[in-house]
């Protein structure tokens, strides 16, 4: 009866969301490296630890004996991501800790004489450990077998490709990996991704023939082709393909391209032309002022109606030039757009432009630019964040818009 209501004690626990959450923010405080994987993936290891335990409990089972499967498989996966087998072991005891504390404080409410803790918790112990040696395990195997298909090595190419070009002659070094010295390869950049995405883009980029590594502690590599799109959640900068000489003024160019596009709190797949000009201007703020001033002179920043109409032209840009799709992301009627969207054209001395057809001019990036420094701190040089009446803080992504010409 006791070892019931301990069983059901710990299956209380598993199943208990805070509680859960209490033992992965031991984990991740306690571990840098457990802290940078996304929480579902602790979660993931905290469920498997108490679960463990209580299995080992309802069966009583010998440790020795049990094939702990899903514990190596959970090692090798932190290998994958980077994480090393001393920050498992720290995030994994320290979880193990505060689940203890849990079992006691939870178990006392319930009643359960304290001997009976002790000997369920010693039993779900013995178990614990077996399933941490299994983790290491796994870890250790991983980490062997990365060894093996030359991780290290490729890190290291990378980092001398793109940030000394390559010297001399390093054809059979190149051939290892894929690469060929008279090849033409996009340079791509991504923001520092959590270990599991960054396995993902890895393998993406791989089935595209791409090499990735880590460069200056970012996801970097050079590939012979681009894929349709990266994970939506994800913010990744490339440049059109070059020769290899040119790799290290490439890989210049997106890290400059990320940081615009970062702080425009874009995603996915972009490219360093897309974003040339907010670039260039993101560093040259009295520039885009002046642009601004010559391009928009009509409007006032000082007038929240003028600042509203600049952040309606903003986001009809960015849809497509389609009025049902602007009105939906500002929370407005279609109408409210197309009026405003005139008003523009009537205090700039734009041309008339039609729903979903091209935008007129070439200077689209420039006045872009300007009517983003126009439409209030939300939205300047570097952001992509849109307010006004749609309400705060609708994202819209500012690279690749056009924009109506004077």
């Amino acid at each position: 009866m006791t070892r019931t209501t301990f069983g059901a004690l710990l299956r209380d626990l598993a199943a208990d969301t805070a509680a859960v959450e209490e033992v992965v923010r031991a984990a991740r405080a306690h571990s840098p490296e457990v802290a940078r994987l996304p929480p579902a993936e602790v979660r993931r290891q905290v469920v498997l630890l108490l679960t463990s335990g209580l299995g080992a409990l309802e069966r009583r089972e010998d440790p020795g004996g049990r094939d702990f499967t899903e514990a190596r498989r959970l090692g090798a996966d932190r290998a994958a991501q980077g994480v090393s087998v001393a920050g498992l072991l720290c995030g994994v005891q320290a979880g193990r800790d505060r689940a203890v504390e849990l079992v006691v404080r939870h178990g006392r409410a319930a009643g359960i004489p304290d001997e009976v803790l002790l000997e369920g918790l010693l039993t779900i112990g013995r178990y614990a450990a077996a399933v941490e040696r299994a983790v290491v395990d796994g870890h250790r195997a991983a980490e062997r077998d990365l060894a093996r298909t030359g991780a290290p090595a490729r890190a290291r190419l990378l980092r001398r490709l793109l940030l000394d070009g390559p010297a001399g002659d390093r054809t059979a070094e190149l051939a290892r990996f894929g690469l060929r010295p008279d090849g033409r390869y996009h340079c791509l950049v991504a923001e520092q991704p959590d270990p599991v995405r960054a396995n993902a883009l890895h393998r993406q980029f791989a089935g595209y023939g791409g090499v990735l590594g880590t460069v200056e502690d970012r996801l970097a590599g050079l590939t012979p082709r681009l894929p349709a799109a990266a994970p939506a959640d994800l913010l990744v900068v490339a440049a059109p393909r070059q020769p290899l000489a040119r790799a290290p003024a490439m890989y210049a160019l997106c890290l400059a391209a990320l940081r615009t596009a970062a702080h425009r709190r874009l995603r996915g797949l972009r490219l360093v032309t897309d974003l040339a000009v907010p670039t260039a201007l993101a560093a040259q703020p009295a520039l885009a002022e002046l642009l601004r001033g010559a391009l928009l002179g009509g409007l006032d920043p000082a007038d929240e109606f003028h600042r509203e109409l600049a952040t309606t032209a903003l986001a009809w840009l960015d849809h497509g030039q389609r009025l049902d799709q602007t009105a939906a992301a500002l929370h407005v009627h279609p109408n409210t757009v197309r009026y405003r969207l005139r008003r523009l054209r009537e205090l700039t001395g734009g041309p008339p432009v039609e729903e979903g057809g091209a935008v007129p001019g070439a200077g689209h990036g420039p006045l872009v630019v300007g009517a983003g420094h126009l439409a209030g701190p939300a939205l300047t040089v570097g952001s992509g964040t849109v307010t006004g009446s749609g309400g705060a803080g609708d994202a819209v992504p500012t690279a690749g818009r056009g924009c109506p010409a004077r």
